[in-house]
């Protein structure tokens, strides 16, 4: 594929500094959403709970794996430049010597001296956010990485590290990806898995925590090509939020000054939601030149090198990183997704998150509880589960039900009542709309999967 030159993504500043007007979800409603409706409970909380650990419930495991799998069709799958990878968690302490992690990956951390709790340094206004005291103590490096050691002997021969990042896995298989998969530059290389930062001040709610999911793309690009891939990737990832729900006015791309790059990159932009606290980081889209393969060629003596037969000329690409947090994009879709409107003179919590990111895409409700429409019910779920993510829902009344499945955001109910066993019908509902129609159950897959945009 081609960049476009039109598609500049310094144009596309979707956003002022102000947070959009209207309503907005609070942190508060989507965390107790998150508890009540089963997509992310505190880790171990029967033991009290483990600061900035979350267990990701039925609703939320599904969630965030339609996440993934949204990233992963985006940016593998619909395209023939990019290709898979999942490299190890624990790898050999060199690969992050090489990288300047165990020298650089920091963060600078205070202590507040009126009531000891401890601060990122570059996060504050000058004075404690807990007591209020401006009495602090110098700024001091904290190392972000989380060390273990692997072995039956603890010392140094066996020290080892959870990954801060997926990147430098991609790095270290530059040559090897590009020799068996006998791509020609530019082409990517793709990657979904978890990441561990010791966070000095974890917050928000699942936005920032010590352990959680990333979602990377290193593109290997020739150097003098680096500025208009940059740009044509700033511009495709804010498209694919905005293509999944997000309304443009809450999105918005900010570019690094001079004095914010990190030492590897001439040039990064964040891709920012309007979160409830204020503007904050999606994404990083960052030229990060050839800096990390020239490193790791020198760390480890082997040539990480594209060669070109045509040519017959080596060069180190310049690498193009988009590297979205899949947890932080998964509570975004749910702030932008909750609304509270009015039904039939009631008012009602939904998610109207898009068809594609919706934990169950259809939920089938019998009408009653009596044996005799459960025979029927199984056969319309067996039609649907192959096709659909389902959820079968029985307790309590109709109405009831029909609000639970719009507060966790399924789009279509399907409802099988009396009259189906007579007609061989059933009734679809419309999430958004509350609109009903009658559907014979020989043209329910066809019908759903229209609704859906299958």
């Amino acid at each position: 594929m081609n960049p476009d030159p039109e598609s500049q993504a310094s144009r596309s500043h979707l956003g002022s500094d102000a947070i959009p007007d209207g309503r907005a979800a609070t942190v508060e409603e989507i965390v107790n959403l998150c508890k009540r409706r089963g997509f992310i409970f505190p880790s171990a909380e029967i033991y009290g709970g483990f600061r900035s650990t979350y267990d990701y419930g039925p609703l939320g495991t599904q969630l965030l794996r339609n996440v993934k799998d949204q990233w992963w069709r985006s940016m593998v799958q619909l395209r023939d430049d990019v290709v898979g990878l999942d490299a190890a968690i624990l790898t050999s302490p060199k690969v992050w010597e090489a990288s300047g992690h165990l020298e650089s990956f920091t963060d600078p951390l205070v202590d507040c001296r009126q009531c000891h709790e401890r601060w990122r340094a570059d996060k504050l206004a000058g004075s404690c956010p807990r007591c209020g005291s401006k009495d602090l103590t110098e700024a001091r490096e904290f190392n972000l990485m989380f060390s273990t050691h692997a072995g039956p002997v603890e010392d140094e021969s066996t020290l080892a590290y959870l990954r801060p990042e997926t990147a430098q896995g991609m790095f270290v298989n530059f040559a090897a990806v590009a020799t068996t998969t006998r791509r020609s530059l530019p082409f990517g290389i793709a990657q979904v898995g978890k990441s561990f930062r010791n966070e000095i001040t974890p917050q928000n709610f699942v936005f920032r925590t010590r352990e959680f999911e990333q979602m990377e793309m290193e593109y290997f690009v020739p150097p003098a090509d680096a500025d208009k891939w940059f740009e044509y990737w700033c511009d495709e990832r804010l498209k694919w939020y905005v293509s999944l729900g997000i309304p443009e006015g809450k999105l918005r791309l900010r570019h690094h000054g001079p004095d914010e790059l990190s030492h590897y990159s001439t040039a990064t932009a964040d891709v920012e939601f309007a979160f409830p606290w204020g503007w904050d980081e999606l994404e990083g889209v960052a030229n990060r030149t050839d800096y990390d393969l020239k490193a790791h060629a020198k760390g480890s003596g082997e040539r990480l090198e594209y060669f070109d037969q045509q040519s017959g000329e080596r060069v180190v690409p310049y690498v193009i990183e988009p590297a979205a947090g899949a947890t932080r994009a998964m509570m975004a879709f749910l702030i932008a997704a909750f609304d509270v409107d009015e039904v039939g003179g009631e008012s009602r919590s939904v998610l109207r998150l898009h068809q594609r990111l919706a934990p169950y895409e259809v939920a089938v409700l019998p009408l009653s509880k009596k044996d005799s429409l459960a025979p029927l019910v199984s056969e319309v779920l067996s039609k649907l589960r192959p096709h659909f993510m389902c959820d079968r829902d029985v307790t309590q009344s109709i109405g009831r039900r029909y609000r639970r499945q719009d507060e966790i955001g399924t789009p279509l109910c399907v409802t099988v009542d009396f009259d189906s066993l007579e007609d061989s019908a059933v009734t679809i509902r419309d999430r958004d709309t509350t609109e009903q129609v009658r559907v014979p159950i020989d043209h329910l897959v066809a019908e759903v999967s229209a609704r859906l945009g299958r």
